[in-house]
């Protein structure tokens, strides 16, 4: 069973380019009204203006995650439109290649942090509470496997990177249990993606950005029951669309 988009309103943060603009297209195809957020204004006008030529309802929000007082902006501009049903967090940055745990500076930490788990936290605050009043919401942020303190999160190395999407999961089971595991409408949900051919992944990477978007797209669509009534899994590490352990 899935949930219609129609009349839903999403904000989808990276949504000018890669998985985000994937996930931004593949909700307005399906009714949504989407709030496109990317740093760089000009990629996102250009994305969006792609979206409503193909006649889907879509707004160019620019907004850098990293600046606290744009973060503080974004919550009056996304009122003014309406009541977020969705909220699909992509946008990310890598840590450096050296950045290891003893060797990350306070600037390098700070920068990746900001963006992989401060604005994860702050977008989710923005609109998790309207969802919890109104009981009805659906919340992914985007992970990676380098993320897990199991399987290939154990590596060590990108230190700032991994740890971010660490707290991303705790953040994520930590506020499913807080809002009921689902049982009062809203679903939090962790998204690896893989290895997509993406600005961060590179162009030799085995998975296509459309590949890295089904499972957040089907996380969103999901009723918040199961056909026999109980609650669907939610607050996980979700994969290809199976729970996987972080």
């Amino acid at each position: 069973m899935t949930t219609s988009m129609e009349g839903r309103l999403a904000l989808v943060t990276g949504a000018s380019r890669g998985i985000g603009a994937v996930v931004a297209r593949g909700l307005a195809t399906r009714g949504a009204t989407v709030l496109c957020l990317a740093r760089d204004g000009e990629p996102l006008e250009a994305a969006v203006a792609g979206l409503v030529d193909d006649g889907l309802d879509a707004v160019a929000l620019p907004c850098d995650l990293a600046d606290d007082d744009a973060l503080d902006a974004l919550a009056g501009r996304v009122e003014r439109v309406g009541e977020v049903d969705v909220l699909v967090h992509c946008a990310a940055v890598m840590s450096d290649k050296g950045a290891k745990t003893l060797r990350t500076t306070p600037q390098e930490w700070r920068r990746v942090m900001a963006v992989d788990l401060d604005a994860a936290f702050r977008l989710t605050t923005t609109v998790g509470p309207g969802m919890a009043a109104r009981r009805r919401g659906r919340i992914v942020h985007y992970s990676a496997c380098l993320g897990r303190m199991s399987g290939p999160g154990n590596a060590g190395g990108l230190a700032p990177y991994r740890i971010a999407k660490a707290g991303v999961n705790a953040m994520v089971r930590n506020l499913s249990h807080e809002l009921g595991h689902g049982r009062r409408g809203v679903l939090v949900d962790a998204v690896c993606p893989g290895h997509c051919r993406t600005d961060m992944g590179g162009p030799e990477a085995p998975r296509s950005p459309e590949e890295g978007a089904d499972t957040g797209l089907w996380l969103v669509e999901r009723d918040a029951l199961d056909p026999d009534g109980a609650p669907v899994v939610t607050g996980r590490l979700w994969e290809d669309r199976a729970v996987v352990p972080w």
